[in-house]
């Protein structure tokens, strides 16, 4: 029953947040589809559109009991999107439309968790809240808790049973009002945190420079459409600090604007394809190349952090930047999400995605249900069973809460005093206690830009810029397509066998 508890901790959870953004009426976005596929036949089309009326008004006329026409029309909707076997092609109601455009961020009281929430509430998969990301320095991000989490309860109420739109209620209102949420991460771990809340800002950019070294780090939570701007400020500050390596961040980001990717990208590739979409309907075709005018980052060592939470933009840049040499990747896995989707709203204000394209690396690979390798992989030790048992009783019993708030301004010695005082008591790694507690330490305070005692992968990425030869490294790493041609040729050869 081992688990790696950092990849629970930020199960993923492709973010909601699609490449393309666009907004059209229902006639439009039908009228454009028949216009420009060769494969619609209109006299089978009109056939099956007759067949859907007829079992329509046959429903409404017989069915032993009345019934609201918007459930009629919600289940064809969600019937005919579902039948494309595709999960991110989806009808969203009302509620779920409104939260794909805004979710807990905004200029509002909020606790600072994007979340996602399935649409059908089934006996053996309960319709719970997934936290896709909290919000760094919000009243969740300082509770602990983590992409990935369930949100199954929200002061009492069990959240498979509501819907969205009443789950944004509950968790929003008057800042510095408390809202109870009970979290279950895992199969096994359950407890409540109290949060408190807040004005929610989102940025998309952080940055710094790691201390005791010429290393500029800077974490992407987003790709927005001022977010390559912002990794240009930064790299533009780190250049005035004479830099001599560079870390990018794109664990837990879920994605965002492909735009934004491929800004980012240009940076670090000056020639090129960047990234590329393919699709049956012609103008959905892209191909998006490097300018080596708007190239910023020269022979200079990159290494880039990835994770299962890694995914969409987050992947297309990842991706670029290893097809091109020009960057290490550390970490795990990333999620494998090679789709691009469109947002479309309906006339009655109800939405859907839809799946038009897949995109492809510089080397012409697709990574969808695959995701991307990295050179070194660098995994967080797992939780056995007792450990867990144990996690969820140090966090439940608010011991840490009532010691940090009778000893205020505790430094890192007194945290790790603390931490192993914990450790007898509940048997968890200590570098995990530690980190709890700080978090604890730091709940009224900015978040750190990063955690050097608990973020191995962080470490790892140091190390290999401090230490190892770059240009070696770099020899040795192997574009998307020759990858997964090595992957092939395994099974081919294990399938001869």
């Amino acid at each position: 029953m081992g688990k790696n508890i950092h990849a629970t901790m930020r199960r993923h959870i492709a973010k909601a947040a699609a490449i393309f953004f666009m907004t059209i009426a229902t006639s439009q976005c039908f009228a454009q589809s028949q216009s420009k596929s060769a494969n619609i036949k209109p006299e089978q089309d009109k056939r099956y559109l007759d067949i859907i009326n007829t079992l329509y008004y046959y429903i409404q006329q017989n069915y032993v009991d009345d019934v609201d026409p918007e459930i009629l029309y919600a289940g064809a909707l969600k019937g005919m999107l579902e039948a494309l076997d595709d999960p991110y092609s989806v009808y969203m109601p009302k509620d779920e439309w409104r939260s794909l455009k805004d979710t807990t961020v905004g200029s509002f009281g909020g606790v600072g968790l994007s979340i996602t929430k399935p649409t059908e509430n089934k006996p053996d998969k309960p319709a719970y809240v997934e936290v896709s990301q909290p919000i760094e320095d919000s009243p969740g991000y300082k509770a602990g808790i983590q992409s990935g989490d369930l949100i199954v309860a929200i002061d009492g109420t069990d959240t498979s049973t509501i819907t969205m739109n009443e789950v944004l209620d509950m968790l929003r209102g008057t800042v510095g009002t408390n809202v109870t949420v009970r979290i279950r991460r895992g199969k096994a771990m359950e407890f409540e945190r109290v949060l408190t809340r807040a004005i929610i800002e989102n940025p998309t950019v952080k940055s710094g420079m790691i201390e005791d070294s010429k290393i500029g780090y800077i974490k992407i939570t987003e790709f927005s459409s001022n977010t390559a701007q912002r990794v240009q400020e930064a790299i533009d500050k780190f250049s005035k600090e004479k830099y001599t390596g560079l870390i990018l961040d794109l664990r837990n980001n879920g994605g965002g604007l492909l735009s934004s990717s491929v800004d980012i990208a240009e940076k670090f590739i000056d020639s090129g394809v960047i990234v590329s979409t393919k699709s049956r309907i012609s103008y959905e075709n892209s191909v998006y190349t490097a300018h080596r005018a708007r190239t910023t980052v020269r022979n200079l060592p990159v290494v880039v952090l990835i994770n299962g939470a890694s995914a969409s933009a987050s992947e297309i840049l990842a991706g670029a930047l290893k097809d091109a040499h020009v960057a290490y990747l550390v970490g795990e896995k990333t999620y494998g999400k090679g789709s691009v989707q469109i947002p479309s709203e309906l006339i009655n204000n109800d939405g859907f995605k839809i799946t038009v394209a897949r995109y492809y690396s510089p080397s012409d690979t697709n990574i969808d249900k695959i995701g991307i390798p990295p050179d070194r992989e660098v995994k967080f030790p797992e939780f056995n069973e007792d450990e867990e048992k144990a996690y969820v009783k140090l966090v439940e019993s608010n011991e840490i809460e009532t010691y940090v708030e009778n000893h205020p301004n505790m430094g890192e010695e007194d945290i790790a005093a603390y931490a192993d005082i914990l450790h007898l008591a509940y048997p968890v790694e200590t570098r995990v206690i530690r980190k709890i507690v700080r978090n604890e330490v730091d709940r009224t305070k900015p978040a750190r830009l990063y955690d050097l005692d608990y973020d191995l992968q962080l470490k790892e990425a140091i190390k290999i810029l401090k230490t190892e030869d770059m240009k070696a490294l770099m020899k040795s790493t192997k574009t998307l397509k020759q990858l997964q041609a090595e992957v092939k040729a395994e099974q081919s050869e294990k399938s001869e066998k």
